[in-house]
């Protein structure tokens, strides 16, 4: 889409704190030309058109009749296009207006259809083009993540477990897991996408009709990649499922963002954090009553946001649950906002991943404090000293306790206080070395959160050569991802090129 340079000034709402006040801080976006609304009526409209199209090709209907059902869809919809004109949104307040410029013999379109396929169908085009954008912001985001986790492969930080600071790791390793993470989102919504985006069309109310519309071409002129087989199940059964497998995938993204979030604003409780974000332009805004503070309202507004996705995916299963096949209150809505509100929320989150500042140094300095490679300790006793794990792990969880009630910090921690935390383990288990069997040097670079990171072992950890194969493997899955959307987009775009090309030719 093509955008003017007309710029607007949105309001972004923020969370408050009931003790804090603040501000609404604006965040500028530019207005999109106008475009054509792709609404409900838009796509009764391409039906129509399709229909009429079909069944005058295939004898159903004269030509005459063909051409003169063809200028009363058209006028309905130039009508529907002028300031102020009406755009129905269902069949049984479209039809009237078709009546009104063609007559009650353009009745004959409707033979073989129901509002049940023909809005079923609307809604199903408008999930999947609301998929499909949903794609490709992912993809944007996907993009920004995995660009921040190459500029900080070598930036070491703490990752934490029920809260607590608990090994130091690759910030660049810890990106690319969640890398993965939107990948398999991503996965997600193309697996449903093949479900979504087949056509009910011809399915009528039940069980099908007697009148031999052409399914696989109706199909093929709305951009299907094919029918939905069964007609009870096209318009009765899948449409029910459809929010629910939505609501899931909706759902994992919005968990996804808000977990990196909460990572995030910890840091917010810290005098002195290792990130942050960029000051201003409605990342963070200041505190009506308290100078100092400079609160993360993008951070708090996509929090909401993904609160809401949460909410609607929980919503549609209720509606869903307990009540037969095809009942309105469950069935698949073309309004249905999860789509629309967790494609803002990505988006915001993709601004939020643009506007984070990290300090390397900070972080550092954050791992020297705490005994995070405490771990490392027990490790390096059991593969390079044949002492158990458990043993290793008892002497590294003495040492910890030792440090903090004498307030020293792994830096300071000299071998000495090791030996004598050690002394004491064995004198009260005889089946260890009664002296200490780690070197010095060992001991002190066990206690090295950059060397730990470089000379991780496994699959898949966060040492350098493990980094390439990750790397090499999200951005691969990211180019797969954005050909296949783009792929999808071109057919839909082939199918209603010609839809209008054909309908044009019939009303000449």
């Amino acid at each position: 889409m093509k955008l003017n340079k007309l710029k607007f000034v949105l309001p972004f709402l923020c969370m408050l704190g009931v003790s804090g006040g603040g501000y609404f801080p604006d965040i500028i976006v530019e207005a999109a030309e106008k475009t054509p609304v792709r609404d409900n009526f838009y796509w009764l409209g391409q039906i129509n058109k399709a229909t009429d199209v079909i069944n005058t090709s295939e004898g159903l209907l004269t030509l005459e009749q063909g051409k003169n059902f063809a200028k009363g869809i058209q006028t309905v919809l130039d009508n529907g296009d002028k300031p102020g004109g009406k755009r129905p949104r269902v069949v049984i307040t479209f039809e009237p207006l078709l009546i009104d410029v063609a007559g009650p013999e353009i009745t004959k379109l409707h033979a073989g259809r129901s509002s049940q396929d023909m809005l079923t169908t609307v809604s199903l085009v408008m999930q999947r083009e609301e998929l499909l954008k949903l794609a490709q912001a992912l993809e944007q985001m996907r993009g920004t993540l995995i660009e921040l986790a190459a500029k900080n492969e070598a930036t070491i930080i703490p990752n934490y477990t029920n809260g607590v600071a608990a090994q130091p790791n690759s910030l660049g390793h810890y990106l690319l897991a969640y890398a993965d993470a939107f990948a398999r989102d991503s996965q997600r919504l193309r697996d449903c996408y093949s479900r979504i985006n087949r056509s009910p069309m011809g399915a009528c109310v039940l069980n099908g009709t007697g009148w031999p519309l052409n399914r696989d071409r109706m199909a093929s002129y709305l951009g299907f990649d094919q029918i939905a087989y069964n007609t009870y199940d096209a318009g009765q059964v899948y449409p029910q499922e459809a929010p629910i497998e939505i609501g899931g995938i909706t759902s994992g993204i919005a968990i996804h963002l808000t977990s990196i979030i909460e990572e995030i604003m910890q840091q917010y409780a810290q005098p002195r954090p290792w990130i942050l974000l960029e000051e201003g332009n409605g990342n963070t805004y200041v505190s009506s009553a308290m100078p100092q503070k400079r609160n993360p309202g993008i951070l708090n507004s996509c929090r909401t946001q993904c609160g809401t996705i949460l909410g609607l995916a929980t919503g549609a299963a209720f509606r869903a649950h307990n009540i037969p096949a095809g009942m309105a209150d469950g069935r698949l809505r073309g309004t249905d906002e999860m789509l629309k509100n967790t494609r803002a929320a990505v988006l915001l989150f993709d601004r939020i991943l643009k506007a984070l500042k990290i300090n390397p140094e900070r972080a550092l300095e954050e791992l020297n404090l705490d005994w995070t490679c405490s771990q490392e300790i027990a490790d390096v006793l059991m593969s390079k000293y044949n002492l158990p794990f458990r043993t290793g792990h008892h002497f590294a969880s003495e040492i910890v306790t030792y440090a903090r009630s004498n307030n020293i910090t792994p830096n300071d921690f000299s071998y000495a206080d090791a030996q004598k935390v050690y002394a004491k383990l064995s004198a009260e288990d005889a089946n260890i070395p009664k002296v200490l069997p780690m070197s010095e040097e060992d001991f002190k670079a066990a206690l090295n959160p950059v060397a730990i990171v470089q000379n991780r072992k496994v699959k898949g950890g966060p040492q350098a050569a493990e980094m390439k194969i990750m790397f090499a493997k999200a951005r691969k899955d990211l180019d797969e991802s954005k050909s296949w959307t783009e792929s999808a987009q071109a057919k839909i775009d082939r199918a209603e090129k010609k839809l209008n090309a054909d309908f044009a030719a019939l009303l000449k």
